[in-house]
């Protein structure tokens, strides 16, 4: 990821804002801007959506699985 460093100016304009749409002087769409909040909180409910409660207590209560050092035994091994 590329980093951009912003002037005062445009600062100022989105640290009041979750979100935000950057447009070129043309108005064209270049990207979007979350705040960190907003990015966190999106991540999170992506996450949440991929598997339900019933199905992580499911995995949770089913036995079976290896320990750290099991993994890293066999991955030594070969």
């Amino acid at each position: 990821m590329i980093r951009v460093n912003l002037d005062q100016q445009l600062e100022s304009q989105l640290s009041s804002v979750d979100d935000a749409q950057l447009c070129d002087a043309s108005g064209k769409p270049l990207g979007h801007f979350l705040s960190e909040d907003r990015y966190r909180r999106m991540v999170y409910e992506w996450a949440n959506a991929q598997i339900s409660d019933e199905q992580l207590q499911q995995r949770l209560q089913t036995p079976g699985g290896k320990m750290l050092a099991e993994i890293l035994a066999e991955l030594e091994a070969k």
